[in-house]
């Protein structure tokens, strides 16, 4: 079978991938592809090549080798005719690709012995490469993880999401504030992707819908149409045995220019349509506290599935030409409610298109579609006012009437008693608005949830109805993360030490590390890791030195908190424990203390004023605690600014305890427990999303749980307890609150914090005081282990030893076997 040429890059094949070259003859063939690099694509002379320069010379050259695989990949995939997966997120959080790149190829030693031959350090220059800003949080560095688990297991993928020009935003923190300002990642472009120039596709917006020249044909024309570009990206699996694509739409003018407003001196109106497309592919998650943000918001979410669709549906109808077979050789994975839109986007597609009789096409849209729901939070079960879909895509407010009609046709039909308005994609008692979750679940066959807890509260909570009706559709698959970044990559200490306990095939075979556990009781292996994490805090302490202007001691408890910044995540929870903390020290300062540093890093969003309270409040304890020479080294908070995939991989394997301490019944999953834990992080936790599965592999004598549990939550939400019987329970709360609402921490804005104490005495939604006294226990039972050096590095090797099921290649082999019904084959973890 022909490949179309258009699927893959067109660049020459210079090299035979099954070559083998010895080490040295490698490192001289990597030195010389550099050097090529640096002078033919850069017009560089290694004489005068900056750092940046050598960087980008490294990539391309790396670049080459990942190409040959990924072309090798996609002929295989055509050759064979296998099911693909489509996964749509509308987030990737990629980080920095180079260090995980060589080491999937296994040319990380070969080019840093090369570039040191060069005079060029790999790790410094590694240290310049942006990190790619496409995501916010735990949705985006899971897609990303995704991507890679399907490249190494074998499972060929397109990625689809946005190539956001400056991404989510850069955090500064200033007079312990957040400010926010522009992503500059494409600053010296991005030398990993290709532009496909030829893969353009017309977006459309608003408009009208007429009747077309056919019997139920329908015409619909667009008042606004704009370019989605495309840019490809490869991603390259373990050992280089496999590489996918990660394609980035970016949003272009029809016409970029109108050169009669500019010749008439209207130099704004002249490009008012090119700002107005581009703006689409701007930032990540502008804010939509406005009609203009919102709007904004449900352009970008159509723009990227309209383009990724259209994308897809072109290349399945050339290369089988037919649509019939679509589910059979097609899996769409809509990565949460962002890409609901591909349900009627789809039925458009088939039925306006390629004139697929609505039966039909709704046979072969459920059958193709399945659907990741990654949180019970309201807002974001995203909804959108019915009079905005009617005005700015009227054909898919259509489809989406008529798939509701026929929904609920059948619903009365076949279940008459059943409650139609909780079922209804419109919620009709909240100014007519389009249930986006609801459509994702009607328009697909699976829907998974991403942890045991979370795809069970599915059913009880917010598809419940929708459960009712469709009792096979809601299953599990617990999130996972790639242990190639997140421990081989981010921990080179520990990954030395598992391979010289476990064996060398540790890195193919994750499994092979629950062989650690015999190590629990073994005191070299304890002064080993002691030895490493020593390192790993050593390394991160000059960060914390140079970002934050304090110096702490790697001898201390580093407790660790890194998160996106919401209430649901309680950081405020660990803010107030840790000014009674401060309060006990000052009280009895001759006490054997565990020396903490309270380590705390994530993002709020721009328009969330609670959320960026809580960060200026953490600044401001900072500020009195690490000033106090009554605590000395005994505890000092910092808070790291501007929170991305690569300080993640600073932090993580320098932490000793793990902070996951969400309301109970609110966290979907996780993947940061996983990530602290499998680098030995003890964590302390609620009975919250995976925290409960991690729990379960490494026992509950190595991890630290605390607080209420789901239903206990819920109990307390239906009969909240008074807030002054709480505090009256807590010899410390009180205090705490009292010094944060009087202005203790903001002597120079007394009230600053009044509103943020006020809010939670009023309503304890997420049960940072029903906690706070279980929370603070726990912590001191965490000082008494701090001391016992024997059983906390038993607990450590315990939580490394048993995390090998978090792999997100277990995870992939999970969706491809119970949602996409395809084979994945992966190094197994057992």
């Amino acid at each position: 079978m022909r490949i179309p040429a258009w699927d893959f890059p067109l660049s020459a094949l210079s090299r035979e991938t099954s070559v083998h070259y010895e080490p040295d003859e490698q490192v001289e063939r990597i030195k010389a592809e550099v050097v090529r690099k640096l002078s033919y694509s850069l017009g560089k002379s290694p004489a005068v090549a900056q750092p940046h320069d050598w960087l980008t010379a490294a990539i391309l050259a790396a670049r080459d080798h990942v190409i040959d695989v990924w072309q090798k990949s996609t002929r295989e995939s055509y050759a064979t005719g296998r099911k693909r997966v489509y996964y749509l997120s509308l987030e990737f959080l990629i980080g920095r690709s180079l260090a995980d790149t060589l080491n999937n190829l296994g040319l990380t030693g070969s080019m840093a012995q090369a570039l040191r031959e060069l005079d060029v350090d790999l790790a410094g220059i590694e240290n310049l490469e942006p990190d790619a800003a496409l995501g916010n949080g735990g949705l985006g560095r899971l897609a990303a993880c995704y991507m890679e688990a399907m490249a190494s297991t074998g499972v060929p993928a397109l990625g689809y999401g946005i190539r956001y020009d400056h991404g989510l935003f850069k955090q500064r923190i200033d007079g312990g504030r957040q400010i926010e300002v522009p992503e500059d990642w494409l600053s010296f472009r991005n030398p990993w992707e290709f532009e496909r120039r030829e893969s353009a596709y017309k977006i459309g917006f608003g408009g009208t819908v007429a009747a077309g020249g056919k019997p139920g044909q329908v015409f619909w024309a667009p008042e606004e149409t704009i370019f989605a570009v495309a840019y490809d990206t490869p991603v390259v699996g373990w050992q280089g045995r496999a590489a996918n694509t990660l394609r980035l739409w970016r949003a272009r003018a029809m016409h970029p220019l109108s050169l009669d407003a500019f010749n008439q001196g209207d130099l704004v109106g002249a490009v008012a349509e090119r700002n107005r497309a581009e703006a689409i592919s701007k930032v990540l998650y502008p804010n939509d506290s406005t009609p203009v943000g919102q709007e904004l918001r449900l352009r970008q979410e159509f723009f990227f599935t309209s383009a990724s669709l259209q994308d897809l549906v072109r290349r399945h109808h050339r290369q089988f030409g037919t649509l019939n077979n679509l589910a059979e050789k097609a899996a769409i994975q809509l990565n949460d409610t962002h890409p609901s839109l591909a349900v009627a986007e789809l039925m458009r597609l088939l039925i306006d298109e390629h004139e697929v009789e609505w039966e039909r096409a709704w046979e072969i849209t459920t059958a193709t579609i399945s659907y990741t729901n990654h949180t019970l939070l309201p807002e974001a079960l995203e909804t959108w006012p019915v009079a905005l879909m009617e005005r700015l895509l009227p054909r898919h407010m259509q489809i989406i009437f008529g798939i509701n009609a026929r929904f609920l046709d059948g619903v009365r039909r076949d279940a008459p008693d059943a409650d139609l308005s909780a079922l209804s994609l419109i919620d009709e008692y909240h100014g007519r608005r389009v249930r986006m979750a609801h459509l994702a679940f009607v328009g697909s066959h699976k829907v998974n949830g991403v942890s045991a807890l979370h795809s069970n509260l599915m059913k009880e909570t917010v598809f419940a109805p929708l459960h009712h009706v469709f009792p096979d559709r809601i299953t599990n698959v617990t999130n996972g993360i790639t242990p190639r970044r997140w421990l081989f990559n981010a921990n080179p200490g520990l990954t030395n030490l598992l391979k010289e306990t476990c064996g060398d095939k540790v890195a193919d075979d994750i499994g092979l590390i629950r062989q650690f556990g015999k190590h629990a009781d073994d005191a070299a292996v304890h002064d080993r890791l002691a030895a490493i994490r020593r390192e790993n805090k050593l390394r991160l302490a000059t960060i914390i030195r140079q970002d934050c202007g304090v110096t702490v001691d790697p001898a201390a408890l580093f407790d660790v908190q890194i998160k996106r910044i919401h209430e649901y995540k309680r950081q405020l929870l660990n803010i107030l424990e840790t000014i009674a903390l401060y309060d006990a020290i000052r009280s009895e300062p001759y006490r054997d203390w565990a020396p903490r540093v309270k380590i705390f890093a994530g993002k709020a969003a721009s328009n969330y004023a609670t959320a960026k309270s809580v960060i200026n409040l953490i600044n401001d304890v900072a500020a009195v605690v690490n000033n106090d020479i009554t605590t000395r080294d005994r505890l000092k908070v910092v808070f790291l600014p501007n929170y991305n995939v690569s300080l993640a991989e600073t932090i993580i394997p320098a932490a000793d305890l793990s902070e996951q301490i969400s309301t109970a019944g609110m966290e979907a999953s996780g993947t940061g427990n996983m990530k602290f834990a499998l680098n030995g992080a003890i964590t302390i936790g609620t009975l919250d999303g995976a925290n409960i599965e991690i729990g379960e592999r490494v026992g509950a004598d190595n991890i630290a749980i605390f607080g209420m549990t789901a239903e206990e939550v819920e109990a307390a939400r239906r009969d909240p307890r008074p807030s002054a019987d709480i505090i009256h329970a807590s010899a410390h709360l009180e205090g705490v609150l009292d010094a944060v609402a009087g202005g203790a921490y903001s002597p120079r804005d007394r009230d600053r914090y009044a509103g943020l104490v006020e809010g939670i005495l009023a309503n304890d939604w997420f049960m940072v005081l029903n906690d706070f006294e279980s929370y603070r226990l726990t912590q001191r039972r965490i000082d008494s282990l701090w001391a016992d050096q024997a059983r906390r590095w038993r607990m450590s090797v315990n939580n490394t030893a048993h995390c090998a099921w978090f792999s997100a290649d277990r995870a992939i082999r999970e969706y491809a076997q119970r949602i996409w019904n395809l084979p994945a084959a992966a190094p197994g973890e057992g």
